[in-house]
């Protein structure tokens, strides 16, 4: 893509205004901390003090629309201490231009480092750092600065006290992860009656995943119908491919493959029963033809063989679902948790993340370098230029850079608008309405209130109301009420261009990178075919690799994979060996391999069943494989699968005493050829 076409776009992109689900009820609530904490500031210190204490409330309400699992006080309380933190320090150094710029540098370095955490870390601490910038300019004292502190940190608090006294759908996100999880299943099954090869995502899964992980205060609280059912739904997947498969099921067509299809279409149904009472909390409603379907001895009359195994196992799987599904008010005892460590425990690993990416070719460590120096030099312009309150600049900078092009860009795009549009509109009421103390404080807080509504409907329509609140917040006592529309435009302006020109001067473009994230594909599924094949030779899986653990990997590898590519296709670079059209078949045949080992999972031996030692070549040979082939892939060579080729042919005329594993073995292989023919068509292409 060229860089007209890339600026066009992710001009687009930032400008765009989505249609989502609005939640005034969570946005009145948030704006509600932030009315109490700015009235009882304004009744008892004052302006100044309510402005401080206002921007804590904020940015405390912000962290708790953040895309965590973590609880929302939480949330609230670590934005509010850190903000007040970054403040008072900020303060102490503010008298001295080279010691608080040296601040600004190293505390923006750190906060582009936090990306490495996760996109909510990574908010909350550039937050800290753009409002840091507004805040230090309030005290007068450091006994005042310990005070706006104090007030910053109050605000957090509020917030997080709000959340606990007036709860709004408890469980929610965690209930949403779960029952996405389930309709996507439901989804899937509907999709196989027409397409029995159709792939699969497996976002909501790991979603859902990273949603069940709880610290062990929510364990003592979690309802019982958020256990359990997240697990079945993992294991109905492989057998729903395996049903509909007519490799290893029944004919495309027949009575058997209408059997079929009538077993999906009930299992979607019951999925989606039981994802709607998880979602409203409700009893499960069971739909009395999928129950009929299911029940029917007429499957074991048509069905045999694999198809029918399959088809009682997604029978009891389901009536598993149903059951867990079942509101219940009390927690199963032996119900297995995954643990999420406390923010205590959570902080020598969020350290050490931050250590790992202190290498070159990191493109967390080029943010961080591209964001502090961005942040100084429009601290540094904004001084220089004769505008006054020249923060409006390095602020605007830090809240719009973000590791990948796209989202920079767009953003910038977006800021600007936004605040073309939020500046004019309230520089216009304060100038022209002088409005005073109380209702400015009153149009702050409406401002706040939009910007929660819209929060998830776009950046630019977000951007419109933090501007206005800005503007109203330091309208309480006269700030920045000599500064003119145009002023705090331009400064704005300053500041997105240079987080664009920054980035187009030390980028970390995702193009170049895809092979290395192809080859950690790759490996990733070789290993978990190679798992699952060891599973075959030793089924008590005393000396094996972990199934599910090799299961997980692979979809952190393909997800990793998907988004370094979607990224890519924004980006204004050519292609280094890996074409788009390469990429896309590459993709469809890692996707076929990984649904291959897929249906050998489903069909895994009980623990007491016999062991097939044919097994553990293919197994080894997969390995080998899979590892010699994704390094070939990272040195741009065309990757061979000699290891495979010859178990299969060695197969050929004496096949293991199994009906999957020949079958399975040369579906797989085909797949890898599939993976060399797209490459060495990119590599020709070059």
């Amino acid at each position: 893509m060229s860089w007209l076409r890339a600026l066009k776009a992710t001009s687009r992109s930032g400008l765009t205004v989505e249609r989502r689900p609005l939640e005034p009820v969570i946005a009145a609530r948030a704006a509600l901390g932030l009315a109490l904490i700015v009235g009882f500031s304004l009744a008892f210190f004052g302006p100044a003090v309510a402005a401080s204490s206002a921007f804590g409330a904020f940015q405390a309400a912000i962290a708790t629309f953040q895309r965590s699992w973590r609880p929302r006080p939480t949330l609230a309380l670590a934005s509010g201490a850190s903000l007040a933190v970054s403040t008072f320090i900020g303060y102490l150094t503010g008298a001295h231009e080279v010691l608080f710029l040296a601040l600004l540098l190293s505390w923006t370095f750190v906060s582009g480092l936090a990306w490495a955490a996760g996109p909510t870390a990574g908010i909350i601490a550039s937050s800290n750092v753009a409002i840091m910038l507004v805040t230090v300019t309030l005290p007068t004292s450091v006994a005042t600065a310990a005070g706006h502190a104090a007030m910053i940190f109050a605000g957090g608090v509020v917030q997080a006290a709000l959340v606990v006294l007036l709860p709004v759908r408890r469980w929610g996100a965690q209930r949403d992860a779960l029952a996405d999880a389930l309709a996507a299943e439901a989804d899937y099954a509907r999709r196989l009656r027409h397409d029995p090869v159709a792939p699969f995502d497996p976002v909501p899964l790991m979603t859902a995943r990273s949603a069940a992980a709880v610290t062990p205060r929510q364990a003592r609280r979690r309802p019982a119908e958020l256990h359990g059912a997240r697990g079945l739904a993992e294991r109905i997947r492989p057998v729903l491919a395996s049903l509909a498969d007519p490799a290893v099921g029944v004919p495309k067509e027949g009575p058997e493959r209408d059997r079929v299809r009538e077993l999906l279409a009930a299992a979607a149904s019951l999925l989606d029963a039981a994802a709607h009472a998880i979602r409203h909390g409700e009893p499960v409603t069971l739909p009395a033809p999928a129950v009929a379907a299911l029940r029917t001895p007429d499957t074991g009359r048509i069905l045999s063989g694999p198809a029918r195994r399959a088809a009682l196992r997604l029978a009891a799987l389901l009536g598993d679902v149903v059951e867990t599904a079942e509101p219940r008010t009390e927690t199963s005892p032996r119900a297995a948790t995954r643990t999420r460590p406390t923010l205590v425990r959570l902080a020598p690993v969020v350290a050490a993340k931050m250590r790992a990416e202190l290498r070159p070719d990191s493109p967390v460590l080029r943010h961080a370098v591209r964001v502090s120096a961005v942040t100084a030099a429009g601290y540094l312009l904004g001084v220089v230029l004769p505008f006054g309150h020249g923060y409006w600049a390095p602020m605007a900078s830090v809240m719009v850079m973000r590791p990948d092009f796209s989202q920079t860009y767009a953003r910038s795009v977006a800021r600007f608008g936004g605040t073309l549009v939020g500046v004019a509109l309230a520089t216009a009421v304060v100038q022209g309405a002088d409005p005073g103390t109380y209702l400015s404080a009153a149009l702050a807080v409406l401002s706040a209130f939009g910007m929660y509504l819209l929060m998830r409907s776009g950046y630019a329509a977000s951007q419109v109301f933090v501007s206005a609140y800005v503007v109203f917040l330091l309208a309480m006592d006269g700030a920045g009420l000599t500064q003119t529309v145009r002023d705090r435009v331009l400064l704005t302006l300053v500041g997105g261009l240079l987080a664009m020109l920054a980035y187009a001067v030390y980028p970390a473009w995702e193009t170049p990178r895809l092979r290395g994230r192809l080859a950690d594909w790759l490996a990733a599924v070789g290993r978990y075919a190679a798992a699952v094949a060891a599973r075959y030779a030793d089924p008590a899986g005393q000396a094996c690799p972990d199934v599910r653990e090799a299961l997980l990997d692979t979809r952190t590898a393909r997800v990793a994979w998907q988004e370094a590519l979607d990224r890519a296709t924004h980006e204004p670079v050519r292609h280094r060996g890996l074409s788009h059209a390469a990429a896309e078949q590459a993709e469809d045949a890692l996707a076929e391999f990984g649904r291959v080992a897929m249906l050998m999972e489903a069909h895994l031996p009980e623990r007491g069943a016999p062991p097939v030692p044919a097994a553990a070549a293919l197994a080894e040979a997969l390995r080998r494989a899979t590892e010699r082939g994704a390094k070939e892939v990272r040195e741009r060579r065309e990757p061979q699968w000699e290891d495979l080729r010859e178990t299969v042919a060695a197969w050929s005329a004496d096949p293991p005493d199994h009906f999957l594993l020949h079958k399975g073995s040369v579906l797989l292989l085909e797949a890898l050829d599939e993976v060399t023919v797209a490459l060495t068509a990119s590599t020709r292409a070059r």
